[in-house]
């Protein structure tokens, strides 16, 4: 049996103050100061030990994000001098997308390389836009026989990014007849992508090669930002080009395992070509996601590309429409496109566009896609908060300019750690050992638009708005 892929993590505490979501408040004129079993003694997170170590040597409140509200000590104090609160500045984190919950998990993720965990549990509004409208089926979990995701059981998170033959044939000898495509393959179904704002310098460009390489996936970057230091990682590294300057770096072509080519009318005419400087080249074509995209994906099917790689704006919306739809449902459209036509099995489908969680990548996975990229939850990594102040020229609150590579790489790595275990649970949840086989799996999802319209349609109707 291989040994199973593992991603080693170490703590990456946060440079700055993080701007935690909970904190106390306490009356300390009402305390008694004199109970023996003091609840902040007793909190299962040391906060109120953090909290005292900060006021000895007067530094920042570095931990208060570690606060899980769990309510105990507001239950169980005996004066009932703690009530608890939120903080000001957390709400004005991101946007309405990128909301501050994502960014706090985020850095928490990056920071212990653990899965989140809240003691109040969920209590926000039972369904929501975009994913927040689709659950995964845990039907699997209390099963008797399972021993934990990390015992003896062995779940397969790798998936190709190289074409495969619909069929295969044998000689007479049992021998496969004709040209078997080489296989290409990422131990994880999460892909990175140069982030599309906020400050790409060296330091925090090379923080993303770093951790792509230690992890074992591929990063997506522009052509024009490779410099000769990425040579060294050029297997990892997927540089995005045109039909119209390839020809000007045919030196990374030649040492890159993939390349990607912006679509354009006809752009199957360059694979040849791109092939003709490294012959066992995987291509890659990128795509905006709309409402062509099914037509271009089964087009671009009966030629010889390995992955098609369809990207929506920032919040997983689809472009060049009035009214654009959300990224679960347009990868749908193209994943069916292609089975009905019966070529799905042909080629790769990676989707990007508001992949901010780690339940994003199986829900979209479950969708149809074989693999997912992400890109600003790499910056969040790094502390970035959204606030979109490099865009408008202001100083970064966040001071990514000074991020290092070694710290930065690790923080990565840590999230990707943390999201590869939410995988392995919801993949042993749903009974499931490997995530190839949970493409286009919706039978073990569940939408809220089909609830609905079988519970209530018969009763008030039609919805006439879609939900998104």
């Amino acid at each position: 049996m291989p040994k199973k892929y593992h991603i080693s993590v170490q703590p990456a505490p946060p440079r700055l103050y993080p701007v935690g979501k909970y904190t106390t408040i306490e009356f300390r004129e009402d305390c008694a100061g004199s109970c023996k079993n003091c609840v902040k003694k007793r909190c299962v997170y040391n906060i109120f030990k953090e909290n005292y170590q900060h006021m000895s040597t007067m530094d920042e409140p570095t931990y208060l994000y570690n606060c899980k509200s769990c309510f105990r000590c507001v239950q169980e104090c005996t004066k009932g001098i703690f009530s608890r609160v939120i903080n000001p500045e957390y709400r004005s984190l991101g946007d309405e997308y990128w909301s501050p919950d994502i960014l706090h998990r985020t850095w928490y993720q990056s920071h212990t390389g653990s899965i989140p965990v809240s003691g109040a549990g969920y209590r926000g509004p039972f369904v929501g836009k975009g994913f927040d409208s689709m659950w995964t089926d845990m039907s699997e979990i209390v099963r008797p026989t399972r021993d934990g995701i990390h015992g003896r059981e062995y779940i397969n998170t790798s998936v190709e990014l190289s074409r495969r033959p619909l069929r295969l044939e044998f000689n007479e000898d049992m021998t496969i007849s004709g040209e078997v495509p080489p296989i290409l393959e990422v131990p994880l179904p999460i892909l990175f992508e140069q982030p599309h704002f906020g400050i790409l310098n060296k330091g925090v460009l090379r923080s993303m090669v770093k951790a792509v390489d230690f992890i074992g996936s591929m990063m997506f970057i522009q052509i024009e930002d490779y410099t000769k230091e990425y040579l060294r990682y050029a297997k990892r590294l997927i540089p995005i080009v045109s039909r119209h300057n390839y020809e000007n770096y045919e030196n990374i072509i030649q040492q890159s395992t993939m390349v990607e080519l912006s679509y354009q009318p006809n752009i199957e005419t360059e694979f040849s070509k791109l092939r003709q400087i490294k012959n066992d080249l995987f291509i890659s074509v990128r795509i905006p996601l709309n409402e062509n995209s099914p037509d271009i994906a089964l087009k671009l099917s009966y030629t010889d590309v390995d992955t098609l790689h369809f990207y929506a704006d920032d919040h997983g919306m689809s472009l060049d429409t009035q009214r654009p739809r959300f990224i679960k449902e347009m990868i749908r459209d193209v994943h069916l496109k292609l089975v009905e036509q019966g070529v799905r099995q042909k080629l790769n489908l990676v989707f990007s566009g508001g992949i901010a969680m780690a339940e994003h990548v199986a829900k979209a996975i479950i969708c149809g896609a074989d693999c997912v990229t992400i890109n600003n939850s790499l910056l969040i990594a790094m502390e970035c908060r959204m606030c979109y102040n490099c865009k408008a020229g202001l100083p970064c609150p966040a001071k990514l300019e000074e991020v290092k590579p070694e710290y930065g790489s690790q923080r990565i790595v840590n999230l990707m750690g943390a999201w590869r275990n939410q995988l392995l649970e919801v993949m042993g949840a749903m009974g499931i050992r490997e995530a190839r086989r949970l493409r286009g799996e919706v039978g073990r999802s569940m939408w809220f638009e089909d609830l609905e319209k079988e519970n209530f349609g018969p009763i008030f109707g039609t919805r006439k708005v879609s939900f998104d």
